[in-house]
């Protein structure tokens, strides 16, 4: 009996010692780096342009760099929720580290010599080996993120921090979404589909809900609302985000803009207003909590 209370009182020490970024300063790092990459990039795009003959483009840099950059600061933010031990952890961590590194070289470095590092046209060797090494690093990036997400659906996760954590798995479902339209890019050889489908919406977005869904999760423990009706507002939150996720993904399929008046684009802007909506609410009800509690 003494046994078992010692175990549960130790977890309940380690679920309230979890708090955002422990430990991932080396990621957090890492995407500052990115961010910094895109900050000069775009300061050579003003004063230069972007154009690099025959074929790069220094404002792809910027996207992409500042993009990975945020992603890893905000993957770093909720890594402690995931429960992994030390080892799963350390083995995440670097590697993810070295892949982004790669990616940062291969994106910035090709595109500032003119060359396109995703779909490479010519036959220098050293360039088409820094492309087949980049699709194999992309292929890496998803499945040590893979490796990260599985954590998030187990209970040990789940314990920790109940309702953030179930803000993080929708989250989760959203960046496999975006890893497949990323191959989806891939093997189209280009971000367009038919005459004005864009996958590049469905990618982008799909990474956003990293920072969106476990916001609105956050908030929503910091509220006045019931832990029942914290946990309603989070999956109503995911889901409409999930579902807004899916109608870009049809539109862009069937190789139409997700701008055009039509019944899908109002359908997909109606789910991710509704998920706006909740975090404006959630955040009100956080704010009257702070009011009161003062």
């Amino acid at each position: 009996m003494m046994d078992h209370e010692s175990s549960k009182s130790g977890f309940e020490r380690k679920k309230r010692a979890v708090q955002f970024f422990e430990g991932e300063k080396w990621l957090v790092l890492t995407g500052l780096l990115g961010v910094l990459l895109a900050v000069l990039s775009a300061a050579w795009v003003l004063l230069y342009g972007g154009a690099v003959p025959p074929n790069g483009n220094v404002t792809n840099a910027i996207s992409f760099d500042a993009a990975l950059g945020i992603f890893l600061i905000s993957t770093a933010a909720i890594v402690p929720f995931s429960a992994m031990g030390a080892k799963g952890r350390v083995f995440f961590r670097w590697s993810y580290i070295l892949l982004a590194l790669y990616s940062y070289f291969a994106e910035t470095v090709q595109n500032f010599r003119g060359v396109n590092p995703r779909f490479v046209k010519g036959d220098s060797t050293f360039d088409l080996t820094v492309g087949s090494i980049f699709a194999f690093v992309a292929l890496l990036l998803i499945l040590s993120y893979l490796f990260l997400a599985i954590h998030y659906f187990r209970r040990k996760a789940y314990m920790l921090r109940p309702n953030l954590v179930i803000g993080i798995r929708y989250a989760m479902i959203a960046i496999i979404c975006s890893f497949a339209a990323g191959i989806w890019i891939s093997v189209n050889q280009g971000r367009i589909v038919g005459l004005h489908g864009n996958i590049i919406w469905l990618h982008g977005l799909g990474f956003h809900a990293i920072q969106a869904v476990p916001i609105v999760a956050w908030l929503s423990e910091r509220s006045l609302l019931t832990t029942k009706s914290q946990s309603r507002l989070i999956h109503l939150t995911g889901t409409a985000y999930l579902l807004g996720l899916i109608g870009i993904g049809w539109q862009t399929y069937l190789g139409h803009s997700i701008i055009e008046w039509s019944l899908l684009p109002l359908f997909v802007s109606g789910c991710f207003l509704f998920s706006l909506g909740m975090g404006a609410l959630v955040l009100h009800k956080t704010a009257i909590g702070l009011t009161f509690r003062k």
